[in-house]
């Protein structure tokens, strides 16, 4: 009985280790040939063991999204610098499969529903295969030709991350430029509102865009003889990287590497809007050091915390909604995905038109700011008629009268900043809901006084009645005293 008891156990023991060995099976190899196939916890890393690729979760425990991707295998913080599906996760990543389909690298999701491509027009009599190189490439090579040219590499299609080695390219032919787009949220590797790319003007220096429009940096033209961007002086710290700037007829790129090979440095395009380049500290620290970060000032960022807010460079967080705004999304804000903004509370009278409205709209006044890009002019004869014509305008939601000329905004703005001191004075619309009434902190004051009053009479009367109670004891003890 005792020898069937101790089986059983090594029975379940070897299924145990069968189910752990099984959620962390590896390739042990950098490639995923015609005859592989990747799913679950199986990982492929590059030959030197610098980078691995497969599926992750950007938030355990907090979503079921997984997408696949890179990130280094030698730094203890799992930090992923390249995303496939970054638009398209997946929800299983034990029935969802990573393999080479006529001749492309294609992902399956749960249902073997193809959600991403590299998307050549190839053939299937291409033997193909996938190879993860030290560089951080994951490549695409045909094993029938030269494999010294990639039919696809992953660094042609960066995600939010700038490797070193990898080019930025503005491809001159089809006037198509490479980006670096970062994450929506610090959980969602979707693009974000923030990119990195070269000017589109042509010009030979790189830009930082909101929504591929609105430009709020700029590298400044590339130096030949100094090696550098003119706007980036951190550059001429060049103890730790090399620079370079090269443009043909062809293209124009810049690119960059570390000088010590062994050396771990990433660039990315954080989700705060600005573009930071972090080294790697091993032991005793093992954490990333931010070596520099551009723009310097976070509330330098357009449009970073959304409409109706305000920046503040000296506050704890930089992001806070104006007075009767509150934040559209709570939990976006916890992610510090800032770009939904804020929302009015109330709203405007000329929006709610019921009998019961009948107060006006009133405007708020804040001071040492810096007002929002994009106003609208009117001419007016003073600022009593700037703030008339806002008024009667109930598109209108701000106004400021500055050197005697009117600016209004129209609808949501963004880009509002709040300065330590100078800066300009902007007027914003509210419900008359939120702001006190006159009428209403007299009724408060005059209540507290008849409270404090009712509250004295009250103790008064109190004592009173204690006071006879105890001369009323006091006499019937001494004529019991005297009986005695």
């Amino acid at each position: 009985m005792e020898i069937i008891k101790n089986n059983s156990w090594l029975m379940l023991f070897v299924l145990f280790m069968c189910f752990s060995l099984k959620s962390h099976v590896s390739f042990g190899a950098d490639t995923v040939s015609a005859n592989q196939s990747l799913s679950g916890d199986q990982t492929i890393v590059s030959k030197g063991g610098v980078f691995a690729f497969g599926f992750f979760n950007p938030a355990p425990g907090k979503s079921s999204n997984y997408y696949i991707g890179m990130w280094y295998n030698k730094v203890s913080e799992r930090t992923i610098v390249w995303v496939a599906n970054r638009e398209q996760p997946v929800s299983d990543r034990f029935s969802s499969v990573l393999r080479i389909s006529d001749g492309n690298l294609v992902l399956f999701n749960e249902s073997q529903l193809p959600i991403w491509s590299t998307n050549l027009t190839a053939t299937s009599r291409r033997s193909v295969e996938a190879v993860l190189l030290d560089e951080g490439n994951l490549v695409l090579r045909d094993l029938s030709n030269n494999l010294s040219k990639p039919l696809w590499q992953s660094f042609d299609h960066p995600a939010h991350t700038w490797i070193p080695g990898m080019k930025l390219t503005f491809n001159k032919r089809n006037n198509v430029s490479q980006l670096i787009t970062s994450w929506k949220n610090k959980e969602n590797p979707a693009p974000g509102l923030f990119s990195l790319e070269r000017a589109p003007d042509g010009s030979n220096q790189y830009v930082m865009l909101w929504n591929r429009s609105e430009q709020y940096w700029s590298s400044g033209p590339w130096d030949e003889n100094a090696k550098i961007f003119s706007m980036v002086p951190e550059m001429n710290q060049n103890y730790i990287y090399n620079f370079s700037y090269v443009s043909n007829e062809n293209e124009s790129y810049f690119t960059y590497n570390v000088k010590d090979s062994t050396y771990t440095s990433r660039a990315f395009m954080d989700v705060s809007g600005q573009d930071k380049q972090m080294n790697w500290l091993p032991l005793p620290t093992n954490s990333w050091f931010l070596f520099w970060s551009q723009p310097r000032q976070q509330c330098e960022v357009y449009a970073l915390c959304g409409q109706f807010s305000t920046c503040n460079q000296q506050t704890e967080r930089f992001c806070s909604c104006l007075k009767g705004f509150q934040q559209k999304s709570v939990s976006d804000w916890n992610l510090e995905d800032y770009s939904g903004g804020c929302v009015r509370k109330t709203p405007l009278q000329c929006e709610n038109i019921s009998p019961a409205n009948r107060k006006s709209d009133q405007f708020f006044q804040y001071s040492n700011m810096k007002l929002p890009k994009h106003p609208q002019s009117v001419a007016v004869g003073g600022i009593r008629e700037c703030e008339t014509h806002c008024m009667n305008n109930c598109s209108c939601t701000a106004y400021a009268y500055k050197d005697n000329a009117c600016s209004i905004w129209v609808g949501s703005f963004v880009g509002l900043q709040q300065l330590q001191g100078g800066g300009d004075i902007i007027y914003i619309k509210l419900a008359a809901s939120e702001f006190e009434s006159p009428k209403n902190k007299k009724g408060v004051v005059i209540g507290g006084v008849v409270g404090s009053v009712a509250v004295v009479a009250l103790i008064g009367l109190i004592m009173l009645v204690y006071l006879g109670r105890r001369k009323t004891a006091t006499v019937t003890t001494k004529t019991v005293e005297g009986s005695l």
